[in-house]
């Protein structure tokens, strides 16, 4: 027995690279903020404004992007006061973007000459 499970008509899909690019502007967007308003982030921990935007940005980009190590050191790197000042998440969402392309770019290894053509179905 197979159940087949319909999306709801109203769900949009993003694609890949258009959720990479959300993520980066949210990622970028938020250092921006924490440099820009560094008096109510400089606390770290002890900043509720810090806590929360560090936490929203957390779920938002694993939403985005899905869980990645990367975030890990982001998130707890800001909870030590003045380090507002690093550009953390954008660092993160930089390396999961560079991440994903390594992964989708396979060399085949080295190409020999006869090979290349019997791959491709041509004789020489």
């Amino acid at each position: 027995m197979q159940i087949e499970m319909d999306l709801p008509s109203n769900t949009i899909a993003l694609s890949p690279r258009i959720r990479m690019r959300v993520a980066l502007g949210l990622a970028i967007a938020a250092d921006l903020l924490q440099i820009a308003v560094f008096p109510l982030f400089i606390e770290g921990a002890a900043s509720p404004a810090d806590d929360l935007l560090d936490l929203g940005m957390a779920g938002a980009l694993s939403f985005l992007l899905g869980w990645h190590w990367e975030f890990l050191p982001s998130f707890f790197a800001k909870l030590v006061p003045g380090v507002d000042f690093v550009p953390l998440w954008t660092i993160a969402v930089a390396n999961v973007y560079r991440k994903s392309r390594k992964i989708e770019v396979k060399p085949e290894g080295p190409v020999i000459e006869g090979e290349a053509a019997a791959r491709d179905g041509r004789r020489n």
